[in-house]
């Protein structure tokens, strides 16, 4: 007698305060279900969901013995439920809802694709870099987090201006008046250190990045260091805000100008700490990745490699014209061109996965 397969197993986390990911939530556990797999939903999603799903408290063990955690959201969704799948070790399906969503692997329009992936099985598993994030105080570790994106040393909204000093590998770099500084992973270069001026890193590219945000400084470039290079930023101070003064209304004691207040740490937007003046926030490569689904698109199993997927992935999520492009003639494949052109010399240019 053979033995059995054990029953393959799917999680589904969604942002279940937007309709559409409630439809699309739905369908794809009715696809899972009737494929013979089972799938679990968080339990403060899932009488929203009204799927019949089997609930699991949220958490890490939530994610325990899946195959595959499938995202409906955006990219703020996607980095919520990383947090459920890096400790166990499953990868992260996206399927975008957001305005972006470059973290998410595939879009609602080929739904049932994507589902009929899934449970062939047809995806490959691709690891991303993150940082563990150390704060400390007078030398005692007062937090220790991650992120997969980026970690943040910010100014509150009471600040006019942060003053920070940071370090690479145990040697000062350089002290700056800021709104703050971004420690990035390559993930996180097309995301708020995107839009602080930073370059963009292809995924497959080990580094971290150290990005100031607005600095006062003749030296305030972005700059991309060793993985294997640990980065500080230590927080001086921040001169507090000076609030307009209203007639008839009274200002708070202690708001004038010259006053030294601190920061805040986020990491990935989720995770904040607070951070006195003389706090020490250390970042390094992170000890565990996040793995991310990468599904097959052709029949024939013939896909383009992670840097190719990538460009074709800058190219549609930015808009960006490639009216022009003819490329190597043996490179193309039936379908549009990326910029929704058809391929010049041949029947088309294999098409933009997003």
């Amino acid at each position: 007698m053979g033995m059995t397969e054990p029953k393959r197993t799917v999680l589904l986390v969604a942002h279940t305060g937007r309709p559409r990911a409630l439809s699309c939530a739905r369908f794809v556990v009715d696809r899972l279900t009737s494929a013979g797999l089972t799938v679990r939903v968080l339990s403060p999603e899932a009488a929203e969901l009204c799927c019949g799903a089997e609930e699991v408290a949220p958490g890490p063990e939530a994610a325990v013995g899946a195959e595959v955690v499938i995202v409906i959201g955006g990219d703020g969704t996607l980095l919520r439920a990383a947090e459920i799948a890096r400790p166990a070790g499953v990868p992260l399906l996206g399927v975008n809802l957001g305005h972006v969503g470059f973290l998410a692997e595939a879009e609602p329009d080929d739904l049932a694709g994507t589902v009929d992936r899934v449970v062939a099985r047809h995806y490959e598993v691709e690891r991303r870099m993150t940082i563990d994030v150390t704060v400390r105080q007078n030398g005692s570790v007062t937090a220790e987090t991650w992120a997969l994106n980026e970690a943040t040393v910010e100014k509150t909204p009471r600040i006019g201006m942060l003053e920070v000093v940071t370090e690479v590998d145990g040697r000062p770099l350089s002290t700056w008046d800021c709104d703050g500084v971004i420690c990035a992973t390559p993930t996180g270069s097309t995301a708020y250190a995107f839009s602080a001026g930073g370059p963009v890193v292809w995924p497959e590219v080990e580094a971290l990045l150290l990005v100031p945000i607005c600095a006062h400084a003749l030296f305030d470039s972005p700059m991309v260091v060793s993985p294997a290079a640990t980065l500080a930023v230590e927080v001086i101070g921040g001169t507090q805000r000076k609030p307009a003064s209203v007639p008839g209304m009274a200002t708070e004691p202690g708001s004038g100008r010259g006053e030294m207040t601190g920061a805040v740490l986020w990491c990935d937007g989720r995770r904040s700490v607070d951070l006195p003046p003389g706090s020490r926030v250390e970042v390094r490569r992170g000890a565990h990745p996040v793995l991310l689904a990468i599904l097959h698109r052709h029949e024939d199993g013939a896909r383009a490699g992670a840097a190719a997927s990538f460009t074709d992935r800058l190219v549609v999520k930015f808009g960006l014209p490639v009216t022009g492009w003819r490329g190597r003639q043996e490179a193309l494949a039936p379908g549009p061109a990326p910029g929704g052109q058809a391929a010049p010399g041949g029947e088309g240019a294999s098409r933009a996965d997003a």
